[in-house]
């Protein structure tokens, strides 16, 4: 049985529709108590602060939360010795939006303003991920196709059936992190008697690519 093996490159371009912020807060305590007490505290601030902005509580989501021990490393006599310094907390959290740029300077506002003074990232992707993949692997097929359709004519012979379809599912990044540090100045906010930062950001285009490999049978 003859075959033909071509690979085929899929490409997307899609302009992002979705704003995710991940936020981080950290903190070490001596206690244990102390640490969840803290971690708790400071998250419930970010909830308020979301629902001031015109967000719902629950729009805030944990994404990953851990208490660990921190020791740090001091020289004593010569000889490299360690200490317990407390129980250092991590909870990492995100909010997810429509994308819209006053909504996202509104919320910005209000982070600038918590005592907890969480880390932010932030980043642009589609609402429907799993449709945009859908799309990625119906052009590489079609890529695949058209490659294998030139291929068979040039060597005066046809494409049969379909022997096998070879797909390696790899993590595809559907998300657009602008470049750049975002300076928040709060007190010019205050001074022009308004609640939000005029961001002025134009993401790019979410693109991705992927490749499958067909065999197809020749005759």
């Amino acid at each position: 049985m003859k075959t033909i093996c071509v690979a085929g490159a899929g490409k997307i371009r899609r302009k992002p529709d979705l704003i995710g912020i991940t936020l981080t807060l950290e903190g070490t305590q001596v206690d244990y108590g102390e640490a969840i007490r803290r971690s708790t505290e400071a998250t419930e601030q970010l909830r308020d602060l979301i629902a001031d902005a015109g967000f719902e509580r629950t729009a805030l989501k944990t994404l990953d939360f851990n208490i660990d021990t921190e020791y740090e490393g001091y020289e004593e006599n010569g000889i490299y010795k360690q200490r317990f310094v407390g129980y250092k907390y991590r909870h990492l959290m995100k909010v997810e939006f429509d994308a819209d740029s006053d909504r996202l300077g509104k919320l910005l506002y209000a982070f600038a303003d918590c005592p907890a003074k969480p880390e932010f990232r932030i980043g642009y992707t589609v609402k429907d991920p799993e449709a945009a993949k859908s799309e990625l692997l119906a052009n590489a097929v079609a890529d695949a196709k058209a490659k294998a359709e030139a291929l068979a004519k040039a060597a005066g012979v046809k494409l049969k059936q379909i022997r096998r379809i070879n797909y390696s599912r790899n993590e595809i990044n559907l998300e657009v992190v602008p470049a750049g540090r975002l300076m928040m100045a709060k007190d010019c906010c205050a001074a022009a008697g308004v609640n939000s930062y005029e961001l002025g950001i134009e993401p790019e285009d979410v693109t991705a690519t992927d490749t499958v490999t067909i065999i197809w049978e020749i005759d």
